[in-house]
């Protein structure tokens, strides 16, 4: 459905706008808790294909899904490994992807494929836009709304000039928190912790150590 992008305010139109977008398998930036994010239906492979595409990311790299809950998790028949269903539970919603395993029944496109089975980065943004839009869209594939290799964006007026007509539908909920993304932890059984942080975003490793161990993480890395 590419043509000319439309730039909307949020507003309460916003959600049932969106999912009309999704479910003909365009592509939207939205807001989050984080950065600004290019979003599309996750079990669409032509829309996944789109937004790799419009990224210019390559295939090898992974994108998240958002969730507008945990218990989404189970409907899509993920699950989180120790420890990282304890880190889950103390920091979502909000900027943490845990690596999810993937059940046979899950009908997402967007699993990475790993030696021991197929994963798949899940997050529960702290944004009440954000969620607002998932509670209608239902689970969106999401990855930074930027070409890849530029830094990540924090208004709607940025991602439009990484990502052009690209994108079906903007939708402006003001600048985002800042320009930092979310914390991606694997879990890990050599790890003393039990994990690996893939990417440090806004949740600092000091401070997701400190919760496994039960140490005070002292406010570093907030």
């Amino acid at each position: 459905m590419q043509g000319m992008s439309r730039v909307m305010t949020y507003d309460s139109r916003s959600p049932q706008l969106l999912a009309q977008v999704v479910a003909a398998g365009g592509l939207a930036v939205i807001p989050t808790d984080t950065v600004y994010g290019i979003a599309c239906d996750p079990c669409n492979d032509a829309a996944i294909d789109r937004l790799f595409q419009a990224k210019h990311r390559p295939r090898t790299k992974s994108i998240q899904v958002l969730l507008e809950g945990v218990e989404a998790m189970d409907r899509l028949d993920l699950s989180l490994p120790a420890p990282l269903d304890r880190l889950a539970d103390a920091l979502l919603p909000g900027p943490f992807s845990p690596i999810a395993l993937v059940g046979r029944s899950c009908p997402l496109r967007t699993p990475r494929m790993e030696p021991d089975g197929p994963t798949q980065a899940v997050r529960v943004p702290d944004s009440p836009i954000c969620r607002a839009l998932l509670q209608v869209t239902g689970p969106l594939a999401a990855s930074s709304a930027n070409r890849s290799g530029n830094p990540s964006v924090e208004t709607v007026q940025q991602a439009r000039a990484e990502l052009g007509d690209s994108v079906d539908l903007y939708l402006d909920g003001g600048p985002t928190p800042g320009s930092v993304a979310s914390t991606v932890v694997e879990a890990d059984k050599t790890d003393p912790d039990g994990i690996h942080v893939l990417r440090q975003g806004v949740i600092g490793e000091a401070r997701v150590r400190a919760l496994l161990s039960g140490r005070s993480s002292g406010g570093e890395g907030q």
